[in-house]
């Protein structure tokens, strides 16, 4: 089912690309809304959401989270959704010409974080991203080695 929040905020997590700040260099974040179909809702509220291959798109002024899987519902009937259908986001129009922007021209990458329940509202946070290099990567893994060495060791010592 859905989880509390790591920040204390009373909104329920229903799904977390946990992937995206290892595979990304996050840049900015956005909180959007998200348009679902009614066994979207359902399913996403059950905790059933994956976002680990979903990315942003944008077309004609709108902004498109594409490869998100939101299983059917499974009390759903003939009428259940397609899990992999494209879903709009619903943004500013300011806040999509910076998204399409910061796309076209600097090569970035839309990259879906969360998406959590905001009073009774299903939102996406969706970030502006720069792919990491493998290095990067490696790096970042070291410092949380590191990290997690000193905290074993400052642990001992009280």
């Amino acid at each position: 089912m859905a989880r509390k929040r790591k920040d204390g905020g009373s909104s329920p997590v229903l799904a977390k690309n946990r992937a995206a700040r290892h595979e990304f260099h996050i840049l900015e974040t956005f909180e959007a809304g998200i348009e679902l179909l009614g066994t979207e809702v359902k399913s996403a509220r059950e905790g059933r959401v994956n976002l680990k291959d979903a990315y942003g798109k944008t077309r004609k002024d709108e902004v498109f989270l594409v490869n998100a899987h939101i299983s059917p519902y499974t009390h759903g009937n003939r009428e259940n959704h397609d899990p992999l259908r494209p879903r709009r986001l619903l943004l500013h129009r300011r806040e999509i010409r910076k998204l399409a922007k910061a796309v076209e021209t600097a090569g970035l990458t839309l990259v879906p974080l969360a998406m959590y329940l905001k009073s009774g509202r299903i939102k996406v946070e969706i970030a502006i991203a720069k792919g990491k290099k493998i290095h990067d990567k490696r790096e970042d893994s070291r410092k949380r080695e590191a990290e997690r060495e000193m905290a074993r060791e400052t642990g001992q010592q009280r």
